[in-house]
């Protein structure tokens, strides 16, 4: 099979591909030297959009709406771009072996292709519910969301099922948005996950306890404390029941499963060095590698502010990171220096009417302030993470674009805390005078 040469070569085809690629052509890349290698048939797309807008039952977000870099309030990369810039996007091709000391990437159709510098944005595959031998778990109408095919696929079984009833398995963040845009769609939803509450990785239980009866609220039931251990099925082989860990057993049509991902890492396994389930990088997203770069989900990196290895799985990390990794290639080609990446974490969600967003770390004491009583007309609330005397992470909900800077400024700046009941009682003004 033919060998295809390239400068640059970016290995996945997300979020991280997209911001890259702008990155390079800002930086004055020329036609032929940058390839995208992607397994996805479209051009890099903002995949926040496949949990909430896409799978509306009106006004749904569609391509070409949402490429990259429209997320961040860029400028739409359609596939016309690439050609433009004479970026080379080969897309529906799956890299199945690098070799990184021969600088060789083989696709499943026996392509090969060399590069001189390489840049991993594989990104994250969805841990599935077969991978833990569940019985019945391959049944038809059980949901994962990765890709868009995945959400085509969801939104035809939605149409399909009429009013029928959806569980969905996790807590977390697809979980949660899942939920919301499932009851949108008029299904009748339950949600089953075996934590005290939802989203533990980030929520308090007071935050939690926010969300799970504003869910209630709108008629999502709640079971928590238990897993899905079964599923069974018609004669078709469409799903039928869900089978609970504690004797109990629920109807549906539809099942999503929301239980996590895991890094894509199996390609370079041996070849570089890895750190908390991820590609080891320095500040710059270099790899163990020379020529190697790592970024997005993939990439364990030092987290400046808290001096330690991270790996951040998130669009905004996604975005940003790739962004650096490109600046780095082309400042270490024309000998100049660029800063070490300093990274505040960010996370976000939207379901419902509802919007959060937090920043920093949630680690230490915590303080609640505002209005979170989920029967509320409009319930605004936060809550500081404090550790050491210092608050070190800030959550808000309802917040306007100002309040959400004033609480991010308070997460990278670390102020200190006197009197813990004096800040419950300052709240949001807490952040505005930092």
């Amino acid at each position: 099979m033919a060998e295809k040469h390239f400068k640059y070569v970016i290995v996945g085809g997300g979020v991280s591909a997209g911001y890259a690629a702008r990155e390079f052509a800002k930086q004055g890349v020329k036609p032929g030297e940058l390839a995208i290698i992607s397994k996805e048939a479209v051009a890099p797309y903002e995949r926040p959009a496949l949990s909430k807008a896409y799978l509306f039952p009106e006004g749904a977000a569609r391509l070409p709406g949402f490429h990259v870099c429209v997320g961040s309030g860029g400028e739409r990369l359609l596939p016309e771009w690439y050609k433009e810039k004479g970026i080379e996007l080969i897309l529906s091709t799956e890299v199945v072996k690098a070799d990184l000391h021969s600088k060789t990437l083989r696709s499943a159709v026996g392509t090969t292709f060399t590069y001189d510098i390489l840049i991993i944005a594989t990104g994250s595959t969805v841990i599935r519910l077969s991978d833990f031998g569940v019985q019945g778990a391959d049944a038809k109408n059980i949901f994962y969301l990765r890709e868009i095919e995945d959400a085509d696929k969801l939104v035809e079984a939605i149409k399909a099922k009429k009013n029928g009833k959806a569980v969905i398995v996790g807590g977390g963040y697809i979980g949660l948005e899942l939920g919301a845009v499932m009851k949108i769609n008029n299904l009748d939803v339950t949600m089953v996950y075996p934590e005290p509450w939802c989203m533990p990785r980030l929520f308090t239980a007071g935050i939690a306890a926010f969300y799970e009866g504003y869910y209630a609220k709108k008629g999502i039931k709640i079971v928590k404390g238990t897993v899905a251990v079964g599923f069974d099925s018609d004669a078709d082989g469409e799903v039928k029941t869900v089978k609970l860990k504690d004797g109990r057993v629920l109807d549906a049509d539809i099942v999503v499963v929301g239980v996590g991902g895991r890094p894509l890492t199996t390609l370079f396994k041996g070849q570089v060095a890895e750190e908390k389930g991820g590609i080891k990088t320095d500040g710059f997203f270099k790899t163990s590698v020379p020529n190697v770069y790592a970024v997005g989900d993939v990439a364990t990196f030092p987290l400046k502010l808290y001096h330690e290895m991270r790996r951040v799985e998130h669009v905004d990390h996604a975005r940003k990171s790739a962004e650096q990794a490109a600046k780095a290639i082309k400042a270490s080609e024309e000998g100049k220096s660029i800063d070490e990446y300093d990274y505040l974490p960010y996370f976000y969600s939207r379901a419902f009417d509802l919007s959060w967003q937090f920043y920093g770390d949630n680690v230490g004491d915590t303080v609640m302030f505002g209005d979170s009583d989920p029967e509320s007309p409009k319930p605004k609330f936060g809550s500081y993470w404090i550790k050491d005397g210092k608050v070190v992470g800030a959550f808000l909900e309802g917040g306007t674009p100002e309040e959400n800077k004033a609480i991010a400024k308070v997460a990278g700046l670390h102020p200190p805390v006197g009197d813990v009941n004096q800040l419950a009682n300052e709240g949001l003004s807490f952040a505005a005078k930092v």
